[in-house]
């Protein structure tokens, strides 16, 4: 999809969409109870992908409007050879690959070429030491195995989902321990998904790197509405930067979203932050530093690894707009003075380089290409952004 906008200033006040990461995590949570009722939830891609593998697993799934009841996730019904559509999101995938270890069975799970590339070397050694099958075929992962309810050790610096992961498996399997091993990255995301294994009744301590587990089993179900995502506002609220005058309500002040910190990014006239802990902030943060003439940002390692290589992507389409991006091994350094583009942006399939550019978009006018992948987290994007008054035209290729 191609998508041409209009220089424009952005007016207007908005519903924050609701956060994906507690979407994946209540829904998940709610399975594995009787009967649950998750309230406010958004059809993106990827909670479509996790909507999917819940019912590959034999949990019971229904829709209505925004709501979604679901339950009876039980490993001893896996169905055998269970085929679980991941899509492109790498949350449904590393959150269901310890879940599928907890049955005995046969379980495939597929997904796009990127998010079969990605790494999972956390629980491929978990499986090696554990004598599980854990086979990739570039198509699919194979599993095979029953991840005991007991004691883990594993590193925290590739991504904090493994963890995650390992405690939904935990809590479903009897409960257990799991000690974080090298530096943690993102801890905002564990904290979020204690959160709610809390919201449904299941003992949960984080003592450091250490987080403690207890069991599902017997808990009751409930209804819960999934809070506003501080990671896809902070794309409207940086309109604001941009000399917009954008109001997003329903976000919660005590909210646990790493994200959040956005706010405090944004006020910086040459921003200068460490990512390590909201990396999915990058494109929208290095979109506002090209905007106010430059930036730098540590923590960015890990940016290679998610929907594209961001950091390189981010260059390739912001050098079209006369800013220069300097990569480094953990930080990237932006200058220049920003310009109208030579040429059609690019998404790079990547939901939140689209949205970024998007909103840079909006300064000098352009054309972004690719624009579909949008909807990977927000499948109505552009339907907002014209509510608030930037005008667009919409060309499907």
């Amino acid at each position: 999809m191609r998508i041409e906008i209009e220089k424009g200033i952005a007016e207007g006040k908005m519903l924050a969409p609701p956060s994906k990461s507690m979407a994946h995590r209540l829904l998940i949570c709610g399975a594995m109870t009787e009967k649950s009722r998750i309230l406010g939830i958004e059809f993106s891609e990827d909670i479509l992908a996790t909507l999917d593998c819940l019912r590959a697993l034999g949990a019971r799934v229904e829709t209505e409007g925004s709501a979604v009841t679901v339950g009876g996730l039980c490993p001893d019904r896996f169905p055998e050879n269970a085929k679980l559509l991941c899509r492109e999101s790498g949350s449904t995938m590393r959150f269901f690959i310890p879940l599928c270890l907890l049955a005995g069975k046969e379980i495939n799970l597929y997904g796009s070429e990127r998010l079969l590339s990605r790494p999972q070397k956390v629980y491929e050694d978990i499986c090696l030491a554990e004598g599980h099958t854990f086979l990739r075929d570039g198509e699919k992962i194979t599993l095979k195995g029953k991840l005991k309810s007991r004691e883990y050790s594993v590193r925290g610096d590739i991504s904090s989902q493994f963890v995650t992961g390992l405690m939904f498996a935990l809590a479903l399997s009897g409960g257990g321990k799991i000690n974080i091993l090298e530096k943690a990255e993102s801890l905002s995301y564990i904290d979020l998904t204690a959160s709610a294994l809390r919201d449904f009744g299941i003992d949960v301590r984080v003592d450091g790197a250490v987080v403690s587990v207890g069991s599902a089993k017997g808990i009751s179900g409930r209804e819960i509405a999934v809070e506003g995502d501080y990671s896809n506002a902070a794309f409207f609220e940086a309109l604001n930067v941009l000399g917009g005058d954008v109001e997003v309500l329903g976000l919660d002040s005590e909210s646990l979203q790493g994200d959040r910190v956005y706010r405090e990014i944004f006020k910086m006239e040459n921003p200068q932050y460490d990512l390590s802990d909201c990396p999915d902030l990058a494109p929208i943060a290095f979109a506002v530093a090209a905007y106010r003439g430059g930036g730098y940002f540590s923590g960015t390692h890990r940016l290679k690894i998610k929907e594209s290589d961001r950091a390189e992507a981010m260059r390739a389409e912001l050098k079209k707009m006369g800013i220069e991006v300097k990569i480094e091994e953990n930080s990237v350094t932006l200058g220049g003075s920003l310009t109208a583009p030579s040429e059609p942006i690019y998404g790079h399939n990547d939901h939140r380089i689209v949205m970024a550019m998007a909103i840079l978009l909006t300064v000098t006018g352009g054309i972004i290409e690719g624009a579909e992948a949008a909807k990977k987290s927000l499948p109505d994007f552009f339907s907002r952004l014209q509510k608030l008054g930037i005008n667009l035209k919409v060309e499907s290729l």
